[in-house]
């Protein structure tokens, strides 16, 4: 057996593991934005297809018996073409994707749409808010024309931290920008919101507990969430939402 696995997150990398020891071929197609990435088990190959039309003609050329999406929950466009090739080659298609995330009965969290709608709420709720919604969409929060006010200002009044995995380009000078990798501890992203005097999250429900340390220690700080809601994923999909099940799928009994 042969899968495309789209990759690029934790859950894909253990997926890659567990099918390459059950005796599975397995190529992780990464999408090579991230220049560290950890390389995932068996086979790997780097960058886009070419759109939904280019994924149909590797599949083509490449035959498989099904395609994994275990892509970023937020990669929309991704799945979208995973979706039509599949379609147009008539190869099985499962979407992995981890749950996301649920405030608890005293969380203070306020839901949008995108970026941009994210941005238009921060001043409801505060003049220092933390940005961890990696460098796609940063843009949003960007001042629309040049200021004179202090870091981060943006044109509305707000001091802005923000944390990347790496650096967006051309690199944002509107905010203090940090560059890290989680898993990320309590502990840690209580005493990072306390130093910046952070009085507003802002992160997208990617789920998963590498990065969900935040939202304890803004529960724990009741400090105000801004949660942006993931891209609804195209009609009629399979889809599972753990590790565990994805291997079932592949190894069900034809």
């Amino acid at each position: 057996m042969r899968i495309l696995l789209l990759g690029g997150t934790g859950e894909a990398r253990a997926l890659a593991e567990l099918l390459v020891a059950a005796g599975i071929d397995v190529v992780s197609s990464l999408a090579g934005r991230t220049a560290d990435a950890r390389l995932p088990a068996g086979e790997v190959r780097t960058g886009g297809f070419g759109g939904a039309d280019g994924l149909a003609a590797w599949l083509r050329a490449h035959p498989v018996d099904a395609v994994i999406d275990a892509t970023h929950p937020f990669a929309a466009t991704m799945t979208a073409h995973a979706a039509a090739a599949t379609r147009e080659t008539a190869v099985p298609l499962l979407v992995l994707r981890r749950p996301g995330w649920t405030p608890g009965p005293h969380d203070n969290w306020h839901w949008a749409d995108s970026p941009s709608a994210a941005a238009d709420l921060l001043p409801t709720l505060g003049s220092r808010p933390f940005l961890t919604i990696g460098r796609q969409g940063l843009n949003a929060f960007a001042p629309t024309s040049a200021t004179t006010g202090e870091l981060g200002s943006a044109g509305r009044g707000l001091w802005m931290l923000a944390r990347c995995v790496e650096a967006p380009e051309p690199r944002p000078a509107w905010c203090r920008l940090i560059l890290a990798r989680g898993p990320f501890a309590v502990a840690d992203e209580l005493v990072l919101l306390r130093e910046h005097r952070i009085d507003v999250l802002v992160t997208k429900d990617s789920g998963g507990p590498a990065t969900s340390a935040k939202l304890e220690a803004a529960r724990q700080l009741r400090l105000p969430v801004v949660v942006i809601r993931r891209p609804p994923l195209p009609a009629d999909l399979a889809t599972v939402e753990s590790v565990d099940q994805a291997v079932q799928w592949v190894i069900r009994p034809t």
